[in-house]
């Protein structure tokens, strides 16, 4: 088999349908957030607006986490020193742990590299060790939530987007005494849509299914400290596992599960993805640490980002642009060509000086491509109104309907 041109096939299939993916070469500038440096590929520099951070915050530049952060390593060093199993439990990771129980009104929390082995390395474990389980996962789950349940090996029904007619049909018709658990996600992040957190919860207990809420795009950004819509919604103590990160709001990296001690005792014993991994160092589980710490006091800038994200919503439909419903930060422009959708984002980063990715299949289904940005709490009016002005140039010049939001 000529293998090199099996992989160059792979890789030509997806410049023919238009979704190849080409990363920008960004240096973030430290204290003025969302600015940034974009190398070109003949190693010329330009400043640049990012449009489409996850740090919705802007904790990444908080002098108190980046204190935090040169502290650990001036007293720690770099590394962890292994696996939490062998050398690696620092106390960074015993206070991280905590503040995230705290934060999240539970008994216990455990940390993993990032949200996705978190949340593949909870789910598949806890087939194991709940066998017989079945799992209900919402359509439009995560990656990381699809290939953890489908690691896990056991039996799983899909129920139609926050459809809890469906959802019950599906629960209705399993065995009365069969473990159940259903998987799904308060905030979703290509749709900006949220899900019914009360209404699921008191489904899944009807049921006597477990309840394992993905939070990633929600933690930090609300409730009164920062843990999320099951805050805001008053529902943390109906909701047995939560599972975020600390890579978005909380502007460092990591991810984690909250929940029972027992059950986040048994999953640190079983999961592959905890036990064989070399744990987070301590500058950035100090730097957590901090973030956390300081966003369950700052609810201020939560209000801030929620307002921001509303008056970028009005400019864009003022301007007749295809905003996407959305009741979250996200603020979805509807293309629906993959093709289109490149271009533009191409153009606004050459011509204007806004980076903002194109979000393309597999991420979206296909005809629904969408340029997806996040406003965070430094974007300001004006940065606002360039990027309207830009995004109405370029809808005209590469000829797409503003209000249907397809290649005409």
């Amino acid at each position: 088999m000529d293998y090199k041109a099996a992989f160059k096939n792979a890789v030509d299939q997806v410049r023919k349908e238009g979704r190849y993916r080409v990363f920008a070469d960004l240096k973030r500038h430290r204290g003025a957030f969302p600015r940034a440096t974009w190398t070109t590929d003949d190693g010329a520099e330009r400043d640049v607006v990012v449009w489409c951070s996850n740090d919705y915050l802007g904790q990444g530049q908080n002098p108190v986490v980046l204190d935090a952060m040169h502290a650990a390593i001036d007293a720690n060093g770099s590394g962890s020193g292994g696996t939490r199993n062998i050398s690696g439990t620092t106390h960074h990771h015993v206070e991280l742990e905590r503040e995230l129980a705290d934060l999240h009104r539970k008994e216990a929390a455990l940390l993993f590299t990032s949200g996705y082995v978190a949340n593949e390395a909870a789910l598949s474990t806890l087939q194991k060790i709940l066998p017989g389980l079945i799992t209900y996962s919402d359509s439009l789950n995560h990656a990381s939530m699809i290939s953890g349940i489908r690691n896990g090996g056991g039996v799983r029904h899909i129920f139609r987007h926050n459809d809890l007619e469906h959802l019950e049909e599906l629960l209705a018709a399993a065995p009365i005494d069969a473990p159940k658990l259903v998987a799904f996600e308060s905030v979703y992040s290509m749709d900006g849509d949220i899900a019914d957190l009360a209404a699921t919860a008191a489904l899944a207990r009807r049921y006597n299914a477990i309840t394992y809420l993905d939070e990633v795009h929600a933690v930090g950004l609300y409730g009164e400290r920062g843990a999320g819509v099951a805050e805001r919604d008053g529902v943390m103590d109906q909701i047995d596992i939560i599972e975020g990160t600390l890579g978005k709001a909380f502007g460092v990296m990591g991810g984690y599960i909250a929940g029972d001690a027992d059950m986040v005792d048994a999953i640190r014993s079983f999961a592959s993805g905890f036990i064989f991994t070399t744990s987070l160092p301590p500058a950035l589980t100090a730097g957590a640490v901090a973030s956390v710490r300081w966003l369950k006091n700052h609810n201020e800038v939560r209000v801030t980002h929620q307002e921001r994200a509303a008056t970028l919503k009005a400019m864009m439909k003022e301007a007749g642009l295809p905003v996407m419903p959305s009741v979250s930060h996200i603020v979805p422009v509807l293309v629906g060509d993959p093709v289109h959708c490149k271009m533009v984002s191409d153009m606004l980063l050459s011509d204007h000086g806004i980076y903002v990715q194109p979000i393309n299949y597999p991420t979206v289904p296909r005809g629904t491509e969408r340029l997806r940005f996040t406003p965070t709490p430094f974007h300001t009016d004006d940065m606002m109104r360039d990027l309207v002005s830009a995004l109405e140039k370029l809808w005209a010049h590469c000829n797409i309907a503003r209000m249907g939001g397809v290649a005409a």
